[in-house]
């Protein structure tokens, strides 16, 4: 079975933008819209990799990650920060609040690909 991959992101475009590039490489796909929804969101689905903005309602993206990461049935899914809040730094504010991987926006698709499917286990990558 393919990978499910959980997409955190408030914006609408930004979500089906990903949610079609994914879904034509195979992948299922849960869209979450804020940091709150995506720690219980986390614990319901058990998905196999999450994507994560920073900046969303509510709680910001850096704090779901700890949430998730702090849970011991959560913390081996890996979690990439995609944000458009690049500024200096923010890689390593991504890499203390556990995500496993930090993508600049605007990226390339196959970029971003290439960092989900570094982190997915071999059997559920699509190619």
């Amino acid at each position: 079975m393919s990978a499910l991959v959980m997409h955190v992101e408030d914006n609408p475009a930004n979500r089906m933008i990903v949610r079609d590039l994914l879904r034509y490489r195979g992948y299922r796909v849960v869209e979450v819209t804020d940091g709150g929804e995506a720690v219980l969101s986390a614990e319901r689905e058990r998905p196999d990799i999450i994507l994560m903005d920073v900046q969303l309602p509510k709680i910001s993206g850096f704090e779901a990650a700890r949430r998730i990461k702090a849970r011991d049935d959560l913390r081996h899914i890996p979690i990439v920060a995609v944000t458009s809040f690049a500024l200096s730094g923010d890689d390593r504010k991504a890499i203390a609040a556990g995500c496993d991987a930090y993508v600049a926006k605007p990226y390339k698709p196959k970029e971003l690909l290439r960092v989900i499917e570094e982190l997915l286990p071999p059997g559920k990558i699509n190619r």
